[in-house]
């Protein structure tokens, strides 16, 4: 690089970017920090009350199997339900997905009466719930793995600038205020003895 004060103004410059970057990432960071230790505290409740609602929902299976028979042969008359929709927040640039489930209180048995009872009905109401939660704890782990994957790259670029490039571009300014300083003292040093010889001459 070559050594004059628009090069030093330019270093001066980066330096001044490369740490308002850096603290942008940092606060970005600690931003993804606080919302994904929101999201596992989230995930830590949701796993218990899942893990409650998955063991009522097979014993609600297991008490229809035995009342009923096998239902496989309800199963079969089950439709696809495509009621889950997908949105997506924004946090500090990341997409989050939100995962929603039209959940309309007035549930609709998509099967007959005459070929069911209030054990099958059970599983049906039990499943559903069952479907709810997974729901949202797709929703929370994916936003936790987006967010872990954000952070990770924020770190890493936040390093790069504090333990690289900052210390590259101080390193830079530092050489060339030398050595610009030198070329300054070299002309002051010149300037004199010019003086002091016209000082003779005269």
């Amino acid at each position: 690089m070559l050594i004059t004060k628009g090069n030093l103004l330019a270093c001066k410059e980066s330096l001044r970017l490369a740490k308002l970057g850096y603290d942008l990432m940092d606060r970005k960071r600690i931003i993804l920090m606080q919302e994904l230790s929101k999201m596992m505290d989230d995930v830590k409740e949701l796993r218990d009350v899942i893990d409650d609602s998955y063991v009522k929902a097979y014993l609600a299976l297991q008490r229809a199997n035995v009342s009923f028979g096998v239902i496989n042969r309800v199963a079969e008359l089950m439709p696809v339900e495509e009621d889950i929709k997908i949105v997506y927040r924004s946090v500090m640039g990341i997409e989050i997905p939100k995962v929603s489930i039209d959940d309309n209180p007035e549930i609709e048995i998509p099967y007959a009466l005459g070929i069911s009872n209030s054990q099958l009905d059970d599983v049906y109401v039990q499943m559903r719930q069952v479907k709810i939660y997974t729901a949202k704890l797709a929703e929370l782990d994916n936003g936790m793995y987006r967010l872990a994957k954000a952070i990770e790259k924020s770190r890493k670029r936040a390093n790069a600038l504090e333990q690289i490039v900052i210390p590259d571009l101080e390193y830079q300014i530092k050489t060339i205020s030398d050595a610009l300083e030198e070329k300054e003292r070299e002309e002051f040093t010149r300037m004199k003895k010019v003086k002091e010889v016209k000082s003779k001459r005269n």
